[in-house]
């Protein structure tokens, strides 16, 4: 499954919200050395109940705007 997810950087809670046009995802990491990707990845996975190696993002890694798929 490919969702569209929006990452909002510094959040004060992580959480995950479905939207009409998609995910947002909170995360509290700074978007420096990946670890808002990875924050992102955990979230999903919680979210999905799934493990994190079946979460990719495919992409906009190095933007707000990201393509991940859920496998």
């Amino acid at each position: 499954m490919k969702i569209s997810v929006t990452v909002k950087l510094k959040s004060k809670q992580e959480k995950v919200e479905k939207t009409d046009a998609g995910y947002l995802v909170y995360v509290k990491a700074p978007p420096i050395e990946n670890k808002a990707n990875e924050a992102v990845i955990k979230l999903l996975a919680e979210h999905f109940n799934v493990s994190k190696s079946q979460v990719i993002i495919l992409k906009g890694l190095t933007s707000k705007h990201k393509i991940v798929e859920i496998r």
